[in-house]
């Protein structure tokens, strides 16, 4: 959006599971380059600035007010973490984690399924795609209630994915769940 607003006009029409989202750059030139040259070109170096852009866009009293008690990154389908080798929103949350003091919490999501890619699939497609694809990965006893739960990604298109994880966390108990973007695919007839 041209300016800063609480809520955006495709939250109004359609509010998501998620509280509130940051993001450090409109995904067009040259933001998209670098979030292509990370997951595909394996340039894993732009993690860490794409991380401290992040945490520089993100305002001071959020790490402070209400801090989150984590950062979760958005996991990849086994099959796609084996091909790139990597998962690029976990690279971004690893400087994010340091820069903010917030502890990252790698494993705490799991796809439960593969998933067709979201950037294939019509507009209409996408929620279908990922319903009951994710879950909570119970790690020592430790669940999501009661918790504030920031998830890290790469880019938020449609926000369907991020709807999907935050719903699950939300039926599980989060009292409250933020997305940390290092970049958002503009919607049609947004203002730049």
């Amino acid at each position: 959006m041209s300016a800063p607003a609480a809520v955006c006009g495709q939250c109004l029409r359609h509010p998501p599971a998620f509280d509130q989202s940051f993001t450090g750059f409109c995904c067009r030139a040259p933001a998209d380059q670098l979030i292509l040259a990370l997951k595909f070109g394996h340039r894993t170096a732009l993690a860490g600035w794409l991380g401290q852009q992040l945490f520089d866009a993100v305002p001071a009293d959020y790490w402070q007010d209400d801090a989150p008690d984590c950062l979760i990154p958005v996991p990849l389908s086994k099959q796609r973490l084996q091909q790139r080798g990597f998962n690029q929103a976990l690279e971004i949350a690893r400087p994010l984690s340091r820069l903010s003091g917030v502890e990252l919490w790698p494993d705490a999501i799991q796809r439960l399924r593969d998933t067709a890619p979201q950037a294939s699939l019509p507009l209409r497609e996408r929620r279908q795609n990922l319903q009951h694809a994710f879950g909570w990965r119970t790690k020592q006893g430790v669940l999501p209630a009661g918790r504030h739960i920031a998830l890290v990604d790469d880019v938020m298109t449609s926000g369907m994915t991020l709807h999907e994880i935050a719903t699950m966390l939300k039926l599980n108990g989060a009292r409250r769940v933020s997305v940390l973007l290092a970049a958002r695919t503009p919607s049609p007839g947004d203002a730049l």
